[in-house]
């Protein structure tokens, strides 16, 4: 009797996601726990993996179909079959009779060709694919097992863009190209304009002098690597700030649900970290009790998670607040948009020398700008400047922070 293959049970922040790819096909056996097939959402690929062991019946949603959570994908039978896959079609290729033995010899080999590649590739090398737009005829293998990598695919050459067809102007054609948006950008610029219609976003400004971080940094880096085998950071400290802030001001932690204000007694703290993919928000749980060293690490291994693709849906979802750090790609002032149901996001920016009063005196300092862009349906604007000069205040006197005072 045959048996339903569902996608997994999404959480409550992933709506859909698209069925990218059926690693198994229909008539192909496969052992408990092996991956069936792999759904893209707009944070993560999910693998559909097997209960038991079994053979696919039936593919009942093809690839690219647009899937919900629970849903039903395919039919599968438990246990195994003796009986081996269908072979796929082969083309009607007729070849002439060859007239001697070198064109027989020629002959041979032209017969002997696959007809298509049997290629085999990974998720992360199908990903790759999908976002140069190649075709799997133009990539060629180092892999004597027929596995394509994606290293096999970077060597490629690119796909040669399409001139895009306009009826209206000519011109056009010659400078304009049509390409589909992709899963990942389409969701995130859904929720950017839900975030704007949702909630009634106000940005404030502070800046801040990091010369006593800088200068902490400078004297314990060395000290610091070598017992704990990471890197001391800018981020670390201003998670660590961002943390204290929050609980002396627990509004800006909180977020509205319906009629009510749900009061968080935790600090999870989301931290934006760019991929090929586009950008991800993994969540550092419970930052009011981590050390300036542990944050760094949890930020290592996080960020080296997202560039690999490999961070789960939990990593990413339900967090209280959030960070993110345009100065890494040289903003010197933005105004970052709300992740609902968030109540505040904090931006960072690029660290720039420039003149400042320093005691009566001017004095080149290390400036950064800080942005708060907050829900002003929770936060007035008093509690949104008093953040942003609590997480000044931490910074500019980081001793403080390694005190508690």
């Amino acid at each position: 009797m045959a048996e339903d293959i569902k996608s997994p049970i999404f959480p409550e922040s992933v709506f859909e996601g698209t069925l990218s790819n059926w690693v198994k096909k229909e008539g192909e056996t496969f052992k408990q726990d092996d991956v069936l097939a792999e759904i893209e959402t707009d944070k993560v690929v999910i693998e559909v993996t097997a209960p038991s062991d079994g053979t696919i019946e039936k593919i009942l949603i093809p690839e690219g179909t647009t899937i919900k959570s629970s849903e039903v994908i395919g039919n599968f039978t438990k246990g195994t079959k003796t009986s081996a896959p269908k072979p796929a079609p082969k083309e009607n290729i007729k070849i002439s009779k060859p007239s001697n033995k070198k064109d027989q010899a020629k002959s041979k080999s032209i017969s002997e060709e696959p007809l298509s590649k049997g290629f085999r590739m990974g998720p992360a090398a199908k990903k790759l694919l999908n976002e140069k737009d190649l075709s799997i005829e133009n990539i060629e293998t180092t892999s004597k097992k027929g596995v394509v990598t994606k290293a096999d695919i970077l060597k490629a050459p690119d796909k040669k863009p399409q001139k895009a067809v306009a009826q209206e102007d000519s011109i056009s054609t010659t400078r304009s190209e049509r390409v589909p948006m992709t899963r990942l950008r389409s969701v995130v610029a859904n929720r950017l304009l839900e975030s704007q219609a949702q909630t009634a976003s106000l940005t404030t400004f502070n800046e801040v002098d990091l010369f006593e971080v800088k200068s902490l940094r400078a004297k314990y880096k060395d000290v610091f690597e070598q017992k704990f085998g990471v890197k001391l950071g800018f981020m670390g400290m201003f998670l660590k700030a961002s943390s204290i802030a929050l609980q002396e001001m627990p509004i800006v932690n909180a977020s509205i649900d319906g009629e009510d204000i749900l009061y968080h007694g935790y600090q999870d703290i989301g931290v934006a970290v760019s991929t090929e993919r586009g950008l991800v928000v993994p969540v550092i749980r419970d930052v009011q009790d981590l050390s300036i060293a542990e944050i760094e690490l949890s930020l290592v291994e996080y960020s080296t998670k997202a560039r690999e693709g490999k961070l789960s849906i939990e990593e990413m979802t339900g967090g209280t607040f959030t960070i993110s750090n345009g100065g890494v790609f040289g903003s010197l002032l933005s105004t970052p948009i709300l992740n609902p149901p968030q109540s505040a996001i904090l931006g960072m920016h690029k660290i720039q020398d420039r003149p400042v009063v320093v005691n009566g005196e001017i004095q080149i300092r290390p400036m950064m700008y800080l942005a708060l862009t907050y829900d002003h349906r929770l936060l007035d604007g008093k509690d949104a400047v008093s953040f942003l000069v609590k997480i000044k205040e931490s910074l500019e006197s980081p001793e403080s922070m390694m005190l508690g005072v």
